[in-house]
Formats: C-alpha cells, sequence, structure tokens
C-alpha cells in the first residue's frame, strides 16, 4: 500500500514516515501543496493525506488542481489531516469530494496509524466488490 503525506511541518512529516513505513506502507512525503500535486500526477497512491494550510498551494488549492489534471495511474481517497475543523472548511472540502477529515489533535501517533489501517481496509473491501 502507498500513502503520500503533505504538511508543511518537517517533523510530522518524519513522523508520519517512520509510522508508516513501520506497517509496511510505501510512503512519500512533501512540504507544500506544489510538491504534493507533482506526487498525485503520477498517481498510484492509496491515500492520500493532505494538511490544509500549506505554503506554495494549500489543500484546497491542491485538491481543485488535481481536479483539473487527469492522472494516467488513478489515487485512492484524500483526507485532510489538519488541525482545522472549522465548519466552513469541512464543507469546502466535502465540497471537493475529500472523503474525511482528521483532525491531528484528536489522534496520538498510534490511534492515527489505527484509523490509517481502518481507512485502508475500507478500501480495500470496496475494491474486492
Amino acid at each position: 500500500m502507498k500513502i503520500l503525506v503533505a504538511d508543511d511541518e518537517a517533523s510530522l512529516r518524519s513522523l508520519y514516515k517512520q509510522l508508516f513505513e513501520a506497517e509496511k506502507y510505501q510512503v512519500d512525503l512533501a512540504e507544500d501543496g506544489e510538491q504534493a500535486l507533482i506526487f498525485l500526477q503520477k498517481g498510484g497512491y492509496d491515500l492520500v493525506l493532505l494538511d490544509i494550510q500549506m505554503p506554495k498551494m494549500d489543500g484546497f488549492a491542491t485538491v481543485e488542481a488535481l481536479k483539473r489534471i487527469s492522472s494516467v495511474i488513478p489515487n485512492g481517497p484524500i483526507y485532510f489531516l489538519t488541525n482545522n475543523e472549522d465548519e466552513v472548511a469541512v464543507a469546502k472540502g466535502i465540497s471537493l469530494d475529500v472523503q474525511g477529515y482528521l483532525i491531528k489533535s484528536q489522534y496520538t501517533p498510534d490511534k492515527l496509524v489505527v484509523e490509517v489501517k481502518r481507512i485502508l481496509e475500507e478500501e480495500k473491501a470496496k475494491t474486492i466488490k
């Protein structure tokens, strides 16, 4: 399984990479929305975790740009991994067909791994049906 994590905080990127690689996931990291878009255009991610507030291009702009560009290899669901739980932001994400929000402050590292495993298992079950 392949995961893209886009977050402007280097320490969080490093932590997420360690956590997910310990679970045998392949992980690519992006430090901003522009870099994330480059990865997303290549496609093949089973899960995409995007922060909303990033330099150069925020998470919303990244998803909007991705929708305008067709990827040769599609990606799995996109989840915002953010501390922004503002109702307007949530509504905007829903309008962009983002699959969900994971609020950083509500997840310990261990709980985040459990949630990512659950999401990936759920997605895997959808493809089997």
